[in-house]
């Protein structure tokens, strides 16, 4: 439904059995989700609502109107109301916003056999259940059985005798991304969620994280664009016009910022031409250079393999890095520019500002995501802003600033009494501007 244009969603909307129209709103994105419980009338919100999990309704009911979800509360058993609102008590990129309290769990007292014919009474299960979480009397967590381990196990034993005590728990208030990582380190498909006190709250399914990565993802795309995490390709043009318009007005003021450093140089690309044609090379490679570091950076930061305990080996690195591509490719620069202008002084400015560059390159996109990281600030927009727009403000002033030594490299020698009559000359209205310096 994403993928079609407003009008051909509504069509394919009526064709939605209405026993899933509720699983279906939580699956769609936020802007497209929102247009359509808008186009529903209360009976229809209350009905798509009815049969959900309660972890995906958590996610829906914040959306729906505030005296829908009060109704929707108000139908609710005391059991499920409670729960809902245990759920709904934490943020929902936290393991408490995305747990479901629909678990399993068994006292450490039983035997094997009570547990057996306790399953085998339930006749279903819920979805992802691997494993048993085994609790007290007063429902403090002690670890977990293996629904595989209680199949091969002596009948007679305790559960007690074979859980894991050593299973993995999670606090309701770790970061959504934590948790993805530790199902990943430890290839889970289940963990139970335990507060402070030691009580078991839920459980976070794989299918959770599976959901958590997926968002990651598109969130450091779309960041790296400046654009919306859930942005509607079939939005229409008012919205998408006013959700780009205050990145592409950054974009431009970066842009003003470098044209101020062009202007200040005018005199010095209006003396050496060949500086206007070759600037635009050293901008690129200033910007891809950039663009490979601050994509590795970002991603270790989001792998958790990066932080500050390691910055200084890692920025030194870079700057090696840097500085060893620099050299290669300012040689291949400078010996190019030798074939095309004949002339070793244009050749050796180029190739040492795209040196500088390449240093300024792998030294700024290093530093700067883990700054944005400390302020609390999507260390991924950095992946926008750092290559292309800081760089534009290096390249010109290293390529111009060095290019102010070229007339003076190409002046005769002269003594300070034609000096001033050279300059009396070039003041004179009768001779006007003299030639530029040839390169």
């Amino acid at each position: 439904m994403e993928s079609l244009p407003p009008a051909q969603r509504e069509v394919v909307w009526n064709f939605v059995e209405p026993e899933i129209e509720g699983d279906v709103l939580v699956e769609l994105s936020e802007d497209v989700r929102q247009a359509f419980i808008e186009g529903m009338d209360a009976d229809e919100l209350l009905a798509a609502a009815e049969n959900m999990e309660l972890d995906d309704l958590a996610d829906l009911v914040g959306d729906l109107p505030e005296a829908v979800s009060l109704q929707l509360v108000k139908s609710m058993d005391q059991q499920d109301r409670e729960r809902l609102k245990t759920v709904l008590a934490y943020e929902h990129d936290t393991a408490g916003g995305l747990m479901n309290t629909d678990t399993v769990s068994v006292r450490s007292d039983v035997t094997v056999e009570v547990v057996l014919r306790y399953l085998r009474m339930r006749a279903e299960l819920p979805d992802k259940t691997d494993r048993l979480f085994v609790v007290d009397r007063d429902d403090r967590y002690m670890g977990t059985v293996a629904l595989s381990r209680l199949l091969t196990e002596d009948p007679e034993k305790s559960v007690g005798d074979i859980l894991d005590p050593q299973a993995s728990r999670i606090s309701p208030e770790t970061n959504a991304h934590e948790v993805a990582q530790l199902f990943q380190d430890r290839d889970l498909v289940s963990a139970a969620v335990v507060d402070d006190q030691g009580k078991l709250l839920g459980r976070i399914t794989v299918d959770d994280v599976v959901d958590v990565i997926r968002e990651e993802a598109a969130h450091e795309v779309m960041s790296a664009a400046g654009l919306r995490d859930e942005e509607d390709l079939f939005a229409g043009v008012i919205p998408s016009t006013q959700r780009r318009l205050v990145w592409l007005g950054i974009n431009l003021v970066t842009a003003f910022m470098a044209a101020a450093v062009v202007s200040r140089f005018e005199g010095t690309i209006e003396k050496v031409a060949a500086l206007a044609a070759l600037m635009p090379i050293v901008a690129s490679m200033g910007g891809i250079a950039g663009t490979q570091t601050v994509t590795l950076i970002i991603r270790g930061i989001a792998l958790g393999q990066v932080e500050w305990v390691n910055a200084r080996w890692l920025l030194w690195k870079e700057i090696a890095v840097g500085g060893l591509n620099g050299l290669i490719w300012a040689a291949v620069v400078g010996a190019v520019t030798i074939v095309w202008y004949g002339t070793w002084k244009i050749a050796a400015i180029i190739a040492a500002a795209t040196l500088i560059n390449l240093l300024a390159a792998a030294a700024v996109v290093v530093v700067v995501p883990l700054a944005l990281r400390r302020m609390r600030i999507d260390p991924a927009l950095s992946a926008w802003r750092d290559p292309h727009h800081l760089h534009r403000l290096h390249w010109v002033r290293h390529v111009a600033g060095a290019g102010r030594v070229v007339p003076y490299l190409n002046r005769p020698v002269q003594s300070p009494r034609n000096s001033r009559k050279v300059t009396s000359s070039r003041a004179s209205p009768a001779r006007g501007r003299t030639a530029s310096p040839r390169v």
